[in-house]
């Protein structure tokens, strides 16, 4: 057994903290959307979201000496080019992801948004563990997988069937679906970046350290309102966004070299949309959901039920794990 297999944590329970990943994400949603509503800007929700996450990592950064190194071992290895400059932007994902919580969020619904999510970061998972980009390599999709990712893109297609009708912009409808492609690329890079860290502070930190930077760029950019012309909400629980987002993205870094990103993001969707549903009627009542928004929700989680089940026919990846230098050299 290889030094990297002897980390891999047991796939039932990497599975568990995927559903709780994706149980964090839905209600991630609820905060930063109800964050931009409150501020009236998208952008400027999500650079406070991202915002308050780097400065609780920056102060665990200050305490972690692993941390710091981990941090100066990826920027050393984009320097000598043993690491792709690019994987520095995942936290640009992260970002994207953050900022289309906030403005379309609440427009959309919870579930509705979480569907459209899932839908992107199947089709995402997919195509990465497929080419071999993930941490496990390349992986073929199994005949289970498959009908699962298939049955996904059905239910999205079942939930949004009775939005797009109505006066919900389809822009609001593309935003997430975009969000959750991106998210399955982030979640493989992030993986990229923990192992050539050894730490997954580390690769968190970085990811909203440039996730923040980009936000803020683009908040100054569009020329909207500025942070002081704002009237700050005093909820606090409205400010939760960054901390829940820090817990998100360290856990997925810790668990994709046990599960590859197709197989953890099915155990996301599962947390995702059973809690999306939940708030929904929180939210809104039984009598305000829709039964095409229930039921595309429940049938993507039947679909990610079943394409977390054991591989049909073939049981081994299409080539070898790569070692411990393989991946943290990719180019």
């Amino acid at each position: 057994m290889s030094q990297r297999s002897a980390r891999l944590l047991p796939r039932w329970f990497a599975l568990i903290l995927a559903v709780i990943i994706g149980s964090a994400m839905s209600v991630q949603v609820r905060v930063n959307g109800h964050l931009g509503e409150a501020l009236g800007d998208g952008l400027a929700a999500a650079a406070v979201s991202f915002g308050t996450g780097l400065v609780v990592l920056s102060v665990g950064m200050l305490i972690s000496r692993h941390g710091r190194r981990g941090v100066a071992a990826v920027f050393r290895g984009v320097w000598n080019r043993t690491l792709p400059w690019w994987i520095l932007l995942a936290g640009f994902c992260g970002a994207f992801l953050v900022f289309s919580q906030s403005r379309v969020g609440i427009i959309v619904g919870i579930a509705m948004f979480s569907v459209a999510v899932v839908a992107g970061q199947t089709v995402s998972g997919l195509i990465i563990d497929g080419v071999g980009f993930g941490p496990l390599g390349r992986v073929r999709p199994s005949a289970n997988r498959m009908i699962g990712a298939a049955l996904v893109l059905v239910a999205t297609g079942w939930s949004v069937s009775g939005k797009i009708s109505t006066d919900i912009p389809l822009w609001a409808l593309a935003l997430p679906f975009i969000a959750g492609i991106l998210l399955g690329w982030q979640q493989a890079v992030n993986g990229r970046v923990r192992a050539a860290a050894q730490s997954v502070l580390s690769a968190t930190f970085l990811n909203f350290l440039f996730g923040t930077f980009a936000l803020l760029v683009a908040v100054f950019v569009s020329g909207g309102p500025h942070f002081t012309e704002f009237t700050w909400p005093t909820d606090p629980t409205l400010y939760l966004g960054g901390i829940i987002g820090c817990v998100c993205i360290g856990l997925s870094a810790w668990i994709v070299s046990s599960t590859g990103v197709l197989l953890m993001g099915m155990g996301m969707i599962a947390g995702q949309l059973v809690t999306a549903v939940i708030l929904d009627l929180i939210d809104f009542g039984a009598d305000q959901m829709s039964i095409a928004t229930v039921g595309g929700a429940l049938l993507a989680l039947v679909a990610a039920i079943l394409a977390g089940l054991p591989r049909w026919g073939r049981h081994r990846p299409a080539h070898a794990v790569p070692e411990p230098a393989d991946e943290t050299t990719a180019g």
